[in-house]
């Protein structure tokens, strides 16, 4: 099949398939005499498999590292285990940092009183100076 109905099938736009078989996340497919790129129905669960591994927050190279993993002829169920093991991981630490934001965030609005000179600011004082105000 033409990059038009592989696309269409999968429900991606063509340069985007374009783009994971340049990141070599998708195989070149074999070209017809007219030039054509011809896609055959295996690259489908390959790209939904892309497509689901970016949706959970993979990256492309994350990607490439699931895909050889799961290779039948060589990747392992424990190697593929670790893999997403680690991104969870990875996930987990960033939902921390992101506690640590929003608890920072809260202080400072908390501690402003929303009128008065912007020179008096909390946030402004602890931005210029890498203070977080009590609460």
């Amino acid at each position: 099949m033409k990059i038009g109905e592989i696309a269409r099938r999968v429900g991606i736009p063509i340069d985007t398939v374009r783009y994971y078989e340049r990141g070599g996340l998708l195989p070149p497919p074999p070209r017809r005499a007219s030039g054509y790129r011809e896609y055959d129905d295996g690259d489908i669960p390959r790209l939904r498999f892309i497509l689901r591994a970016k949706a959970l927050g993979f990256t492309l190279v994350e990607i490439r590292e699931l895909l050889d993993l799961s290779d039948e002829h060589a990747g392992s169920v424990g190697d593929l285990k670790l893999a997403v093991q680690a991104k969870l991981a990875d996930i987990e630490d960033r939902m921390a940092q992101l506690a640590k934001i929003r608890d920072a965030l809260n202080s400072m609005i908390a501690a402003c009183p929303g009128d008065g000179s912007v020179i008096a600011c909390p946030i402004r004082s602890a931005l210029f100076h890498d203070e977080v105000p009590a609460r």
